[in-house]
């Protein structure tokens, strides 16, 4: 399959590299509006570059795009490879507003193409690893999920905040792992060192099972931190996104017979670190993206899946 990238910054420039790697699949081209990182890139992968992106399009006629221009430009974009009949990968979030990510999904329906939004996080191994741990029931009936993602702000960012570039990975996320609708949220946000959009934002929210989740994000941090803890009957799972580490402490209580009303319903238990095949999301992400393109079947993150978490971002960021 031939493909493309449209925007090589950090995370594009990464795309390239992978597309670069794969079997059977042939990068015909970059794109970026600086045309020295355009040129840069082009360079390192031997292949052509260009600084506008509809040139790329109308000269190397790829098969599949990624698309990881910032979230302002992915409705024009977007469209302009979705009207060709090429496939397209859009890096998360989908669109910067609800209508244009409707009108995305409408335009990829109509022309028949694949549509996919990149939340690389459902490709991180421990998340898959994660999500086959709760469906195996082994904690019981689940009470709460947090996730925490932390860091400095990446300076390529100017036109969102962190609802909707870091906090729409973790709403995808505990989509995924909760299976379950969202019956309300709340969020607490500020934007505290002088910046347009809010840099740290704290939201809770309820599922329709009773599930609640809370996220933490912000850009204030001279650390990163990627972490997902669930806590449930049977103790606690913790994912660490940035290792692929999953740890379960379990709850001794659990393990037991209750005597009485006063024996305790939690208590400390031993703990399992679970031994998990590392890999890097990003390469699994593209492979699944090529093969869906290839046999006509939906990317697991499609367009539909996207706009529900863009939906809710959008919201909290208004609320």
């Amino acid at each position: 399959m031939r493909v493309a990238v449209i925007g090589v910054g950090a995370m594009g420039a990464n795309h390239a590299r992978v597309y670069s790697e794969i079997p059977n699949v042939t990068l015909v081209g970059i794109s970026d509006n600086d045309q020295d990182t355009s040129d840069r890139t082009g360079k390192r992968l031997n292949v052509p570059s260009y600084a506008d992106y509809r040139t790329l399009l109308d000269t190397e006629r790829p098969e599949a795009v990624s698309v990881a221009v910032p979230t302002s430009l992915h409705f024009e974009v977007v469209s302009a490879c979705v009207e060709r009949g090429i496939h397209v990968l859009v890096e998360k979030p989908l669109a910067m507003n609800v209508d244009e990510g409707r009108r995305l999904i409408d335009a990829a329906n109509k022309m028949n193409v694949c549509l996919g939004v990149g939340h690389i996080e459902r490709f991180n191994p421990v998340v898959k690893a994660l999500k086959e741990k709760l469906e195996q029931k082994e904690i019981g009936r689940i009470f709460q999920i947090t996730a925490q993602r932390l860091g400095p702000q990446p300076s390529r960012i100017k036109d969102v905040g962190v609802l909707l570039d870091m906090a729409t990975h973790d709403i995808d996320l505990f989509y995924h792992l909760i299976d379950d609708e969202i019956m309300r949220a709340s969020v607490e946000k500020a934007e505290c060192i002088g910046r347009p959009n809010e840099d740290i934002a704290t939201a809770m929210f309820r599922f329709n099972n009773g599930v609640i989740g809370v996220i933490l994000e912000n850009w204030l941090s001279p650390t990163k931190v990627r972490e997902i803890t669930v806590n449930g009957e049977g103790g606690m799972y913790v994912a660490n996104l940035l290792t692929q580490d999953l740890f379960f402490h379990m709850n001794a209580a659990a393990q037991v017979s209750r005597v009485d009303d006063l024996s305790p319903v939690m208590s400390i238990g031993n703990t399992i670190r679970y031994n998990i095949v590392h890999a890097e999301p990003l390469r699994l992400e593209l492979v699944a993206f090529i093969e869906a393109a290839s046999e006509g079947k939906p990317f697991l993150i499609d367009g539909e899946a996207g706009l529900r978490t863009l939906e809710m971002a959008i919201r909290l960021r208004d609320s």
